[in-house]
C-alpha cells in the first residue's frame, strides 16, 4: 500500500544516529540529553510503596488532585503566582506530549507559528501535523540573544502562536527579565497565543533566576507553559510532565489530551506528589548541576575547544573551529568514531542547517565519565 507521508522529510533523528554510532564504536555518549546516574532512591521507594498499596488503575484524566496541588504549591513557592490546581494544571506523558496537545488545541490549517531556531526537534512536526506553518527566526552565536524587533517583523495576520524555550536547548541561554517585558509589550495588542517550554526551569546557574511566564500575569493569560519531571528528577524514561494554562486554554488542551493519552502512570504520580513535599528536592538542583558544568569546563581547559557560556540546561556548547573546518555533522561522527566521544551537531536544530562549527555536549554525567571524555577530547 502507498501512503502520502504527513512528514515526508522526517527520518531517523540525529539523537538516535549518534547514540547508535556511540554504541557501535564503544564511545562515551555525551550526545543525548539524559543523565547516566539514577534518580533518587527515596523517589523509587515511593513508587514501589504506592504500587504495593494498590494504586495501579487509571488516574484522573487531568492528573491526581494531590499532585496538581503540590505543583500549584511549587509554582507559588518559585514564582509567587497562585494557580488553581483544578482548572489550570494538567499532568501529561512528558513535556513533549504537553507541547503537542497545546499546539493541536489552537493551530488550524494555515495558521502561522513563530519558532526560534535552534529549536527542539518536536516543535515543527507538531505544527505541520496540524496544518500549521512554521515561521523561523534564527538565533546566532556566540550570545544567542533574541532581537524582539525582528520577531515583531515576523508577525502577520495569520500568526496564531509564538513558541519560546528558556532555559534554552541547545544553546544553554536564558531569557532575562527585560526579555520577558519586551515579549509582554510585543504581544500586548494581539490575539497571539504563547507556548513556553520551561522543562529546564531548575537547571539555571551563577546565581541567575529563571524568568517563568508564570511570573508575568499578562503573558500567562495567553500561555501554555510546559514542564518535565523527567528533567527535574533525573528520570527521563518515566515520561511525566505537566502543562499550566488559564482555565479556558486548559479546557481546550484537555480535549486533546484525553484522546491521545487520557491519563498518566498512577503510582508514579502518587510518588511525585509525595516527593514534592520536600522543597529541597528541587531547590538544590542548580548547585548540583552547576558543579557538573564547572567540572566539565575545568577538565576541558587544555583542549582546543572554545566553550560558549552556559547559563542553564545540562548542555554545554563548544566551538571546534580551531580544530577543524568540517561541517558539524561530519565532525561529530568522526569524533565519535576516532576519539570515542559522541556529541550532537548544533546545525540539526536549525531548519536552514546553519552551521557555525559548534557542537553540544551533555554534562549530566558522573564525574568519572566527564573525566574520561575530556581526556579524549583534549587530545584533539
Amino acid at each position: 500500500m502507498q501512503i502520502a507521508s504527513k512528514l515526508p522529510n522526517v527520518g531517523t533523528t540525529i539523537f538516535t544516529v549518534m547514540s547508535q554510532l556511540a554504541n557501535a564504536h564503544g564511545a562515551i555518549n555525551l550526545s543525548q540529553g539524559f543523565p547516566n546516574f539514577d534518580c533518587s532512591d527515596t523517589l523509587k521507594a515511593l513508587v514501589t510503596k504506592y504500587m504495593q498499596a494498590g494504586y495501579n488503575q487509571y488516574a484522573p484524566m487531568a492528573g491526581l488532585p494531590r499532585l496538581r496541588e503540590q505543583i500549584s504549591r511549587k509554582i507559588n513557592r518559585m514564582y509567587g503566582t497562585l494557580i488553581d490546581p483544578q482548572t489550570d494544571i494538567t499532568v501529561t506523558a512528558g513535556a513533549t506530549q504537553a507541547i503537542f496537545s497545546a499546539i493541536t488545541a489552537v493551530i488550524r490549517p494555515g495558521d502561522e507559528v513563530i519558532l526560534i531556531d535552534p529549536a527542539y526537534d518536536s516543535y515543527a512536526p507538531a505544527i505541520l501535523l496540524n496544518g500549521g506553518v512554521p515561521v523561523r527566526y534564527e538565533l546566532r552565536g556566540p550570545d544567542y540573544r533574541i532581537d524582539w524587533a525582528a520577531i515583531q517583523n515576523l508577525i502577520s495576520p495569520r500568526t496564531r502562536l509564538l513558541m519560546i524555550n528558556s532555559p534554552h536547548n541547545p544553546t544553554g541561554q536564558i531569557l532575562t527579565h527585560d526579555d520577558m517585558w519586551a515579549l509582554d509589550r510585543l504581544l500586548a495588542d494581539t490575539d497571539i497565543f504563547l507556548l513556553s517550554d520551561e522543562v529546564y526551569e531548575h537547571l539555571i546557574y551563577d546565581g541567575l533566576t529563571h524568568q517563568s511566564v508564570l511570573g508575568f500575569s499578562n503573558l500567562y493569560k495567553r500561555s501554555f507553559v510546559t514542564f518535565s519531571f523527567g528533567k527535574t528528577f533525573h528520570n527521563t524514561g518515566w515520561k511525566i510532565g505537566y502543562c499550566v494554562a488559564p482555565a479556558e486554554l486548559t479546557a481546550e488542551l484537555r480535549k486533546v489530551h484525553q484522546f491521545n493519552v487520557f491519563s498518566v502512570n498512577t503510582p508514579m504520580q502518587h510518588a511525585l506528589a509525595s516527593f514534592l513535599e520536600d522543597e529541597k528536592n528541587y531547590l538544590e538542583l542548580p548547585a548540583f548541576y552547576q558543579q557538573k558544568r564547572d567540572l566539565f569546563l575545568r577538565l576541558m581547559e587544555g583542549s582546543r575547544f572554545r566553550p560558549i557560556p552556559c547559563r542553564g540546561t545540562y548542555f554545554q556548547l563548544m566551538d571546534y573551529s580551531a580544530i577543524s573546518d568540517e561541517p558539524d555533522v561530519e565532525f561529530a561522527k568522526r569524533m565519535t568514531i576516532e576519539q570515542g566521544v559522541a556529541t550532537i551537531p548544533v546545525s540539526v536544530f536549525y531548519a536552514s542547517g546553519y552551521d557555525a562549527r559548534v557542537v553540544r555536549f551533555c554534562f549530566a554525567k558522573t564525574p568519572d565519565l566527564l573525566e574520561q571524555a575530556s581526556q579524549r577530547l583534549c587530545k584533539m
